[in-house]
């Protein structure tokens, strides 16, 4: 008996080989017909004997290709067509948009055995790629993922190319990215005045030959350029550092195996599956104390983040060249990474000796993603290349925007990303940085655009921060939508709710640096009880003086003094010496006994800096999270289950008996176990304040949840005074997730 089914499918199936995998299914199966893209997802129609059909279907939804994700998939049957064959047949396009971008893939194995391969035609072409691997999002004008709607499109097939795009039984069957030698992609060398000095392989050649020289070349990747030198070179790393004017903050690496990952650093099976993802994330981990990294690299640091070559240029470099790189964003402070050739040599030619080029056009900006194992998940902190624009699930599926709103939520001021509401998901852009540049923010109006030309998507509600003076909140304000702020903290815990699939009630643990509240204060240690219709304050810390504003957050010095002045009074000035000058000193003194310039907080962020001050290993930040850093790293290697005092009146946690505590253990104690200490204490304030809530279900979120120790520490005691305690995963614990939790307020918008 024969059949005629109409198949429609939506998820991610554009991009990952979905076509040739049907029209291979189809053939197995005996059946004919056709399969092609649409601006939704996928079309089949099959026609053949009922039995095999069947066969076919449970093959489609349960044998699926690698990344590919059928979100829905509906069945029509229809009258007999007849017809003779199976093919992939040309794209439809329409003004509905529901297919899903894929991001960019990781080099699969194949591919990479074909460029070191002389054999193959695609020896040593650092562009080779399949339906398995391959730039997507970064090189995508539009949906559906078809090559005339890529980067790819000025690239024409040779006939060698042509034949494997048409051949079904080879992995290059219909591949998108499809290239070689003769017809593809092609490498340039240049000097920092943007001459030619070389093409194709002997491009590759020389920018080898020049980072064993210890020069600095720019290398266009996959998402952007990126600034490469010779990891073991210390002297090349110090020359990077002074041109990128980056002193101390850690730089990424990038190593050709594993095997050479695990002469650098400490594994797990965690940390390996994550390095070797389709994703290929940065991920941070513990260094071995003696390697072959040069000190500069990651100066005071135990972690190291790792990455490996994730492209075939990756590949070839990193296998020319015989040792780690240090790769890291092609990008002047606080700026987007470069993704245009001119504009690198405009804007790095003075950092970079040289360029190392290709002539594909990058759409978007991707920074590389990064990731940590945090209590026993793979915990992304800076969601981009690999990860975006994966859709986040949104459960329950009853929000507003399902009755047909459109919901917009725009992010922060920090570690920036803007989210849109599509159906029950939740599409949340790539890292876009802090919106204090120009350059930055110019980027975040274009990923606006970008998605919502991607998704037809015009807003009929926008969520931003309730800081009025956000560069997003600012944003939001010109929009001529309905606006409501979302208190920074409160999206942080929707945050989390959101990708945990939770809802009200919950009490969500939220710290980090700085957030407006709704009182008008500066918060950042908070405790909040959420239910259906927004969420209260349930209790927070003590608040303490931040002498200098902004000024507090680069200077732990300042808060640390501000602590014990608030203990001490005056005496504090002469309890230790902070390295400020003497008319410093007497300024100081003034401000903080006329609270002067001295807003409060209540922030845990600003805490742990005055901790690292206080104990001595950080006064003056040169990095976001220095301070913090530097004391997870001590209180790391200290096992201890004690902890400090503490008291807490009418849900305020007073910090003063733990100050006066840790100065005293200071004399006679490690720093490594006074750091351990104030980790233990934290955990154990959170038991106190779970206690008093009663509320099962917890929450932790924020950037202080960045730190691994303190959230097993968190985590752990919680869990054994039995409360059920959610982290992040998916959507990073800092600022980086506001959107996302800013979107999620609309379930509870009524």
């Amino acid at each position: 008996m024969l059949a005629h089914s109409q198949i429609e499918i939506q998820g991610i199936v554009q991009g990952v080989g979905f076509r040739p995998f049907v029209a291979r299914l189809a053939t197995r199966f005996s059946q004919n017909g056709w399969v092609k893209n649409t601006s939704t997802g996928v079309s089949i129609s099959i026609e053949g004997s009922e039995n095999q059909q069947q066969k076919f279907l449970d093959a489609l939804q349960n044998k699926l290709p690698p990344f590919a994700e059928i979100l829905d998939l509906k069945i029509a049957t229809l009258p007999l067509a007849n017809f003779e064959t199976f093919e992939i047949v040309p794209s439809v396009e329409n003004s509905q948009i529901s297919a899903f971008p894929l991001p960019d893939i990781a080099t699969c194995p194949e591919c990479v055995a074909d460029i070191f391969n002389p054999q193959s035609r695609y020896f040593r072409y650092p562009f080779t790629s399949c339906c398995s691997c391959g730039a997507r999002y970064s090189i995508a004008t539009r949906q559906p993922f078809d090559r005339k709607n890529t980067s790819m499109a000025e690239f024409k097939l040779c006939n060698d190319c042509t034949h494997e795009y048409q051949t079904m039984d080879n992995r290059r069957f219909h591949a998108q990215t499809l290239g070689c030698g003769k017809c593809g992609i092609q490498l340039s060398f240049c000097d920092e005045l943007g001459e030619i000095l070389a093409t194709k392989d002997v491009a590759l050649k020389l920018a080898v030959e020049q980072l064993k020289a210890g020069k600095i070349v720019a290398v266009k990747g996959v998402g952007g350029f990126q600034l490469v030198v010779d990891a073991t070179n210390q002297q090349a790393v110090e020359r990077l550092r002074e041109r990128k004017k980056r002193p101390m903050k850690p730089f990424a690496l990038m190593v050709q195996n594993l095997a050479q990952v695990e002469k650098l650093c400490e594994i797990s099976e965690l940390e390996k599956d994550a390095l070797i993802s389709p994703a290929a994330p940065i991920v941070l981990l513990k260094r071995h104390e003696k390697n072959e990294i040069a000190q500069a690299v990651a100066p005071q640091q135990r972690l190291l983040g790792v990455m490996l070559a994730y492209s075939p240029l990756h590949h070839l470099l990193l296998h020319d060249l015989g040792l780690p790189i240090v790769a890291t964003s092609g990008n002047r402070s606080n700026e987007p990474i470069y993704i245009d050739n001119d504009q690198a040599l405009a804007n790095l030619s003075d950092i970079a000796d040289y360029f190392l080029m290709h002539n594909r056009e990058i759409l978007r900006p991707l920074d590389d993603s990064i990731v940590r194992e945090i209590n026993g998940k793979i915990t992304v902190l800076r969601r981009a290349r690999g990860f975006a624009p994966l859709p986040i699930k949104l459960n329950p599926p009853q929000p507003p925007f399902l009755r047909g709103e459109k919901v917009l939520a725009v992010g922060g001021q920090m570690k920036n990303t803007v989210a849109i509401s599509h159906e029950d998901q939740a599409i949340l852009s790539q890292h876009l940085g802090d919106l204090d540049s120009l350059a930055t923010r110019q980027q975040f109006e274009k990923t606006l655009v970008d998605l919502q030309n991607s998704y037809a998507f015009q807003p009929v509600q926008v969520m931003h921060d309730l800081h009025p003076d956000y560069v997003s909140s600012q944003f939001a304000a010109n929009l001529h939508v309905e606006k409501i702020a979302v208190q920074h903290h409160y999206a942080h815990a929707l945050s989390c709710m959101a990708e945990n699939g939770l809802e009200p009630p919950v009490l969500g643990i939220v710290w980090d640096g700085t957030g407006l509240g709704t009182d008008g204060m500066i918060w950042g240690g908070e405790f909040l009880q959420i239910h259906d219709s927004g969420f209260e304050r349930f209790a927070h810390f003590g608040e303490f003086s931040l002498v200098g504003g902004s000024k507090a957050i680069q200077e732990p010095r300042r808060v640390a003094l501000s602590l014990l002045f608030e203990i001490f009074g005056d005496v504090a000035f002469e309890m230790m010496d902070f390295g400020f000058s003497e008319t410093e000193n007497s300024l100081l003194k003034v401000a903080l006994s006329k609270n002067l310039n001295c807003p409060k907080t209540s922030s845990v962020g600003r805490l742990f800096d005055a901790i690292a001050s206080l104990l001595e290993l950080c006064h003056v930040n040169q990095y976001e999270g220095h301070a913090a850093m530097l004391l997870e790293n001590f209180a790391s290697e200290c096992e201890t289950t004690d902890f400090y005092d503490f008291k807490i009146h009418e849900k305020v946690i007073d910090w003063q008996p733990m100050i006066e505590q840790l100065l005293q253990d200071k004399k006679t104690q490690s720093v490594n176990y006074c750091a351990a200490k104030f980790h233990n204490t934290l955990a154990k304030i959170c038991v106190e304040i779970a206690n008093h809530a009663k509320q099962q279900n917890i929450v932790l979120s924020g950037g202080c949840f960045q730190n691994a120790l303190l959230t097993k520490k968190v985590f752990d005691e919680l869990t054994a005074a039995n409360f059920v305690v959610h982290t992040h995963q998916n959507v990073p614990p800092n600022d980086g997730g506001l959107a996302l939790g800013q979107l999620y307020t609309a379930y509870f918008q009524q």
